[in-house]
């Protein structure tokens, strides 16, 4: 399979790991945290084999893009918009349809609202939204401080965050026979353990999907597919109806059998889901 990956951009000032693939419509897969493109090697290639052009790339902070060493550089969800447009003016991309994944959501939800002009369509999969995260766990440790964790023994860190990243699937023993070491790798070791706390974890504040709550029907200009995990944990399937019910003409699927890193529980359902939807949504633009 040829990776989603494969060049590295200069946008913002920082350089961003990404790559295209496929002629046709722009899709643009958004991942979230903490994963990276990783999580669309299953999905994005086989829609760029149905007549799309797949567009992907991580995160500032994430995956194979730049750790920025300063502090002060920000990469929140409202920050990581601005990287998303700058990405977007990069591939010359006037309006794309975005498949988006947890805090890629928080980021799709942003952008949608504030540019919707932009979007041809919308798919949220297992997105934060409201004030639906951090979880309370994860709140206690950050009101503690994330001092300790960052300087926590490495194969502790790796062991700790083994078992959590487990907790987002349902089929486990698949994913850890799988990609789980890929994903540990990116959060891991001198530069992915203090990095997954400078620029993620630090992050996790609900105010960036809550200055847009009471906006999110105005999603529904768009053609919007939501698609959830029903045995997610991390964001629980309450969420998924709040967020149907709050925009207009929404499509709602809970899949069975599936956990928060639903592309990696269900990667065959949610392809065929994103196709499904990219095909109304074309039918409907014309």
């Amino acid at each position: 399979m040829t990776p989603l990956l494969t060049d590295h951009v200069l946008v913002n000032g920082h350089r961003i790991a990404s790559g295209v693939q496929g002629e046709g419509a722009p899709v643009v897969f958004l991942h979230g945290t903490p994963s990276s493109s990783l999580i669309w090697r299953n999905i994005a290639p086989r829609v760029a084999a149905a007549g799309y052009r797949i567009h992907a790339f991580d995160l500032l902070g994430f995956g194979l893009s730049e750790r920025p060493q300063d502090p002060q550089v920000d990469t929140s969800i409202s920050a990581q918009v601005e990287i998303f447009g700058a990405m977007l003016e990069h591939w010359g991309l006037d309006r794309c349809h975005l498949v988006a994944h947890d805090f890629g959501g928080g980021i799709a939800q942003r952008f949608g609202i504030f540019h919707p002009e932009r979007l041809i369509s919308l798919t949220m999969i297992d997105v934060v939204s409201y004030d639906s995260y951090p979880s309370p766990r994860t709140r206690t440790q950050m009101a503690q401080g994330l001092d300790a964790l960052v300087q926590a023994p490495q194969d502790v860190h790796r062991r700790h965050f083994r078992d959590w990243l487990l907790s987002a699937v349902h089929h486990r023993d698949r994913f850890a026979e799988g990609p789980l070491e890929s994903y540990l790798d990116h959060i891991s070791g001198w530069i992915g353990q203090p990095s997954l706390f400078q620029h993620q974890i630090r992050h996790y504040d609900p105010v960036h999907t809550l200055e847009v709550a009471d906006r999110l029907s105005e999603l529904g200009r768009l053609p919007v597919q939501l698609i959830w995990g029903a045995e997610d944990r991390w964001q629980v399937v309450d969420w998924a109806h709040r967020l149907h019910d709050a925009i207009p003409g929404s499509r709602l699927t809970v899949l069975e059998e599936c956990g928060h890193f639903a592309p990696e529980d269900q990667p065959d359902r949610i392809t065929a889901l994103v196709l499904a939807h990219l095909g109304a949504a074309a039918e409907g633009a014309g």
